[in-house]
């Protein structure tokens, strides 16, 4: 139960920062989809560069094992192809639509409803996809660092100096 209730504070956090940074919005959806807005964009590269220092250092710590999920090129690309789609189409990514259904726009429904859709076709669908997709470019449980042979700290910091960069290049845009 206290995991549960760890969850739903951390949703519920999570959705008062994308409200309060006006991600939510979707201006700012079809800004970020048309490369005219990175609102969204630093939103989420803080949050990543954010949460990668944290994870990393509660695992060195010994309080926390990562779950590193097997990477496979095939579900990754067709995922991808769909989530970009559905968020072009619709204007909002799974998680910014409950965000607006919650600020009463309604039109996020549709997304909302796409996601269940999904959700439902993807679980009749799964044990045809074991043997097809889940095979094309099956690599296994590997991450950047284990790929490359060092720890993961130099490649957190490489990230972190990149998203820095980022930043001021998004600032000096006005983007």
């Amino acid at each position: 139960m206290k995991l549960i209730i760890m969850g739903l504070v951390t949703g519920v956090l999570f959705g008062f920062l994308l409200q309060k940074a006006t991600v939510l919005r979707y201006d700012r959806q079809l800004g970020a989809l048309r490369l005219k807005d990175m609102t969204i964009v630093k939103f989420m590269l803080s949050a990543v560069s954010v949460s990668m220092v944290g994870i990393y250092l509660l695992h060195d710590m010994g309080m926390v094992d990562l779950s590193i999920k097997t990477t496979i090129l095939g579900a990754n690309i067709i995922g991808a192809i769909l989530f970009g789609l559905g968020w072009g189409l619709l204007g909002y990514c799974p998680g910014t639509s409950l965000g607006a259904l919650g600020e009463g726009r309604y039109d996020a429904l549709w997304g909302i409803i796409g996601m269940v859709f999904g959700a439902a076709v993807f679980t009749r669908a799964y044990p045809y996809l074991t043997e097809t997709v889940y095979t094309w470019g099956n690599y296994g449980k590997v991450t950047l660092p284990s790929a490359l042979g060092i720890n993961h700290w130099p490649v957190i910091a490489v990230f972190l100096i990149a998203a820095v960069l980022l930043f001021g290049f998004f600032e000096r845009m006005k983007l």
